[in-house]
């Protein structure tokens, strides 16, 4: 007998494949359309700002707003890429990493989707969903490419050897380049979402406080702890003193410090393994100064960058549906059993 992946395996492929993508890793229920890499619709419901409330994203509310609106967002995007839902080829979802719950409501409703529809069932790792958003950016990108992976959860440089696989050069040691960017805003007393706030302050400010550079180990590996403790020791010592914080400067230092080692690093990869093209994905690829200093390396070195659309970089489903795309023309399909994950680890050097 036969399962459903295998089932699914054997239909017949169509070359511009419909496929659509079901993202509910955190806070944002999305799902999105496309065509082959042509982007149909992308809908995304946020409930950040009822997170916003309580300081940072609480699971159990996460999961309620997930059940209250997965199914109006899924016909909303098929609505809005103008076809029928029978046009569809495949489904693609993310089953990790993310809050559990979350996960378990976009997955279940895609199951259930694609098991009425009689199409593929695509499980989608999140954080290469985040990796084949350069693909919709550019839609002549093809392999190999140096990615910079810069998210809330993970911080990497990968080399892009196909479009199913990547070998890791290197990874942060502690934090992730979201995390410190959360951590920042939290000492500075900014409220949720951290990561722009601090973008937003920083652009008051000036990057003159000589908070450590980056500390880079063997490679490409990271680690953001040392930055992370100089601020807020900064910050406590000037309360100790009962000097007022300079917040914008802080912020301005901190983002400085953040995100040079980030281009500079996926620059060094692409001139070492002789890559002329950098692509860049993850939430923190949304920052304006990463983005611009990113342009500037690049140009400098004669490399070609590839940067998604700010939206694209935070949480959709858009990109779910592009990795999916690679994974249907692998035909990489995922039995109903599959279950979500919570953790998904970014995996050791080599082979991602």
């Amino acid at each position: 007998m036969h399962t459903y992946a295998e089932r699914a395996a054997a239909r017949p492929r169509a070359a511009e494949p419909v496929i659509l993508g079901i993202e509910s890793s955190c806070d944002e229920t999305a799902a999105a359309v496309l065509r082959g890499r042509t982007i149909l619709s992308n809908v995304v419901r946020s409930s950040a700002a009822e997170q916003a409330k309580y300081g940072g994203v609480v699971p159990e509310i996460a999961s309620r707003a997930h059940v209250d609106v997965v199914d109006e967002a899924v016909l909303a995007a098929v609505r809005e890429a103008g076809i029928e839902k029978e046009e569809i080829d495949a489904v693609a979802v993310t089953y990790g990493a993310g809050l559990l719950g979350a996960l378990l409501v976009g997955l279940s409703f895609a199951k259930s989707f694609a098991f009425a529809l009689g199409v593929p069932l695509i499980a989608v790792n999140h954080i290469r969903g985040h990796m084949a958003a350069a693909y919709l950016a550019d839609t002549s990108l093809e392999p190999p490419f140096i990615t910079l992976l810069a998210s809330g959860g993970h911080t990497a440089v990968l080399y892009t050897k196909s479009y199913t696989e990547s070998e890791i050069l290197g990874s942060t040691r502690d934090d992730a380049a979201g995390e410190a960017f959360d951590k920042a805003a939290r000492v500075l007393g900014l409220p949720y979402p951290g990561g722009p706030n601090v973008e937003k302050l920083a652009r008051e400010g000036e990057a003159n406080i000589p908070f450590p550079k980056m500390f880079r180990g063997n490679g490409f590996d990271f680690s953001y702890s040392g930055l992370k403790t100089a601020v807020i020791n900064y910050c406590h010592n000037c309360a100790q003193k009962g000097e007022s914080i300079p917040r914008a400067d802080v912020a301005a230092s901190f983002q400085s410090a953040a995100c040079g080692v980030l281009a500079d690093s996926a620059v060094e990869a692409a001139l070492q393994k002789g890559c002329k093209t950098v692509a860049a994905g993850g939430g923190v690829v949304a920052n304006g100064y990463l983005r611009a200093l990113l342009a500037e390396r690049c140009a400098r070195a004669g490399i070609r960058l590839v940067l998604p659309e700010k939206k694209y970089c935070t949480d959709n489903a858009a990109m779910i549906a592009a990795e999916g795309l690679m994974q249907y023309r692998a035909g990489n399909f995922a039995d109903l059993t599959v279950n979500a994950c919570a953790h998904i680890p970014l995996g050791k050097k080599g082979k991602q």
